[in-house]
C-alpha cells in the first residue's frame, strides 16, 4: 500500500448517477442519531464470485446498524433495490430519513416515489462522499472480508444462501465496538446488555 502497488483490473462503478434525475440535499451533516428508525441508509456493492459477479444491497438502520433488509440482482435495474426497500417498511415501518448515493437506482422516479409515499425525507451523499455513508461502507467492507473473499460462490444462490447467514450472524452475534460490544439486534431491539457468563 505504501508503495503504491495494486492490481490492474476494471472496478465495477455501482453509483453512476442518471441524467434528469433529481438529486436531493444531504441532511445528516451535525444530526444526532439518536434512536432506531430515524435514520436509514443503503448502497449497492459488488459481489464476485467463482465466475462472474451479483449486486448486494442492504437497507441498515444507521444508529444500530442493523441490516434491515438486502437483495442480490445479477443487474443493476432498479427493481430489487425497490424489494429490498418494501420489505424493510413492511417488516420496520418507516425511517424519519433515508439516505442514499446519487446512483440513478436511487435517484430513479420509482424508488423515490416509495419514499414520497411513506413521506420519508430523502437525504443524498455528495458526490464522492463516501464518508456520508460510513456506516454502509463499514458493513461492506465487514461482509468482504469476513464473508465473500473467504469463498468462492458458484451460483448465485450459493451467494444468497451463505450472505444470509452471513447476515444473521452480522445482526444477531457478532458484537461492534461501536456499540460497546452490542450486537445490532440488541441496540435496534432496544434489549437489555446481558451480562457476560
Amino acid at each position: 500500500k505504501k508503495m503504491a502497488i495494486e492490481a490492474i483490473y476494471r472496478r465495477p462503478n455501482t453509483s453512476k448517477p442518471a441524467p434528469g434525475h433529481k438529486i436531493y440535499p444531504y441532511l445528516l451533516r451535525k444530526l444526532a442519531v439518536t434512536r432506531p428508525n430515524q435514520v436509514w441508509a443503503t448502497d449497492i456493492t459488488y459481489i464476485p464470485m467463482a465466475r462472474g459477479f451479483v449486486y448486494l444491497i442492504a437497507i441498515v438502520d444507521w444508529f444500530s446498524r442493523r441490516v434491515l433488509s438486502w437483495r442480490l440482482s445479477i443487474t443493476l435495474e432498479t427493481d430489487f433495490c425497490i424489494e429490498a426497500l418494501e420489505e424493510a417498511l413492511t417488516r420496520f415501518g418507516a425511517p424519519g430519513i433515508f439516505n442514499t448515493d446519487q446512483g440513478s437506482q436511487f435517484t430513479s422516479m420509482a424508488f423515490t416515489a416509495v419514499l414520497k409515499r411513506e413521506k420519508i425525507a430523502i437525504s443524498m451523499d455528495g458526490r464522492g462522499a463516501w464518508r456520508d455513508n460510513v456506516f454502509v461502507e463499514r458493513l461492506w467492507r465487514s461482509v468482504k472480508y469476513e464473508e465473500v473473499y473467504l469463498r468462492a460462490y458458484g451460483s448465485v444462490s450459493e451467494a444468497r444462501a451463505s450472505i444470509g447467514r452471513y447476515l444473521a450472524f452480522y445482526n444477531g452475534r457478532r458484537p461492534h465496538s461501536s456499540l460497546d460490544r452490542r450486537t445490532p439486534d440488541t441496540v435496534y431491539f432496544n434489549q437489555p446488555l446481558l451480562a457476560a457468563a
